[in-house]
């Protein structure tokens, strides 16, 4: 079980006529947020089953494939990465697999929205197992780097799902005036995540903040309520 072979597995699944497509839908034109990155051509599911075959790829491996050029390539190893985290049965072992994603969203090897929505919900487990993930999730937060913006949002979904709804208010104010569209779309993603469960909460934070949100954020955040409430808040926030 190497990284080459793991990469040699995912070439077969090259497709001239995808690459194209894959390269105009992740924005990956001269100014656009994923500037440059390359693609074999592979789809989701192809991706997943290389990532299946090789789920027991060391540390060392794994880093490997996070440094391919290649989108589908680190797909594959933030998929393997997910699997990892989630059979661990020891404390420490998942320590080391969140701090070594740490490195790769900083080292901005996931660099594009479906990287980080694919390991952030996952990963994001660990920070319940830490007394305070504040401090990490506020630095991400301010960071320049629009991903590890993403990141730390997406991260609180983990946590949403286990009643902890604070840190997900707390980043979304933070959050608020980003000036790009795709934190805009995670936080009122995230929002909407609240809401689901505790929809007070989520009617408390459009009462202080819906004149702020940016439209698109408003506009995921309120799409589970009901549609007369949808109108009432898109109308009095304008």
């Amino acid at each position: 079980m190497t990284a080459r072979l793991a990469i040699a597995d995912l070439m077969r699944f090259k497709s001239k006529s995808r690459i194209s497509d894959l390269a105009r839908f992740y924005k990956t034109g001269p100014g656009e947020y994923g500037e440059g990155d390359l693609f074999i051509g592979g789809s989701v599911p192809q991706t997943r089953s290389v990532a299946k075959k090789y789920q027991s790829l060391s540390i060392t491996e794994l880093g490997k494939l996070f440094k391919s050029p290649f989108h589908e390539v680190r797909l594959c190893a933030a998929i393997i990465l997910n699997h990892q985290f989630e059979t661990s049965k020891k404390a420490q072992e998942r320590k080391k697999l969140f701090d070594f994603y740490l490195i790769q969203v900083k080292a901005n090897r996931v660099n594009n929205w479906d990287l980080v929505d694919v390991s952030a919900p996952r990963m994001g487990r660990y920070l319940a197992e830490i007394d305070d993930p504040m401090p990490l999730l506020i630095k991400l937060s301010k960071s320049k780097s629009l991903w590890e913006r993403r990141v730390s949002i997406i991260l609180t979904f983990a946590l949403i799902r286990i009643g902890d709804f604070e840190p997900t208010i707390v980043i979304a104010e933070i959050l608020l005036k980003d000036n790009q569209d795709l934190i805009h779309k995670a936080v009122g993603w995230m929002l909407r995540e609240v809401g689901k469960r505790d929809v007070m909460l989520l009617r408390r934070f459009l009462s202080d903040y819906s004149h702020q949100m940016p439209r698109t954020m408003l506009r995921y955040s309120i799409e589970k309520l009901p549609e007369r409430e949808r109108k009432k808040w898109l109308t009095e926030s304008k």
